[in-house]
């Protein structure tokens, strides 16, 4: 069984998720029709310096986990994380927040090109 579900924002297409036999893809609008103004990500060494990774352990079940404290990870790069801080429904249950971790990609793939760069730069400062 294949499946794909269209997600729209207005009238664009803003993604979709598209399951076929075991595999299933979520899929955000990245054509480069729907951008302007693109220009080269810059300072993303000191934005992943920043991030404050952690292990943990669920509360439903004392399993362990590694990721972000949702509030944390917003402070520094909100995009990734949906919600509010200690939210609550009108009743006072929580409303969690939750994290988009293919939001960090950019800054992980950037962060490792300016450290790649500067290995570069100290390599031919040495000779090697």
């Amino acid at each position: 069984y294949c499946a794909t579900f269209y997600a729209y924002n207005n009238s664009s297409l803003g993604g979709s998720i598209t399951t076929s036999g075991t595999s299933t893809a979520y899929n955000t609008s990245s054509d480069y029709r729907l951008k302007e103004n693109a220009q080269p990500m810059t300072g993303a060494l000191s934005t992943v310096n920043q991030l404050k990774p952690c292990t943990y352990n669920w509360v439903s079940d004392k399993s362990q986990g590694k990721g972000f404290i949702a509030h944390e990870l917003q402070a520094i790069i909100p995009e990734a994380v949906q919600g509010t801080k200690d939210a609550v429904d009108a009743e006072g249950n929580p409303i969690y927040q939750a994290v988009d971790a293919s939001f960090l990609i950019p800054h992980l793939v950037s962060a490792i090109q300016e450290l790649s760069a500067e290995i570069n730069a100290l390599k031919a400062k040495i000779g090697a």
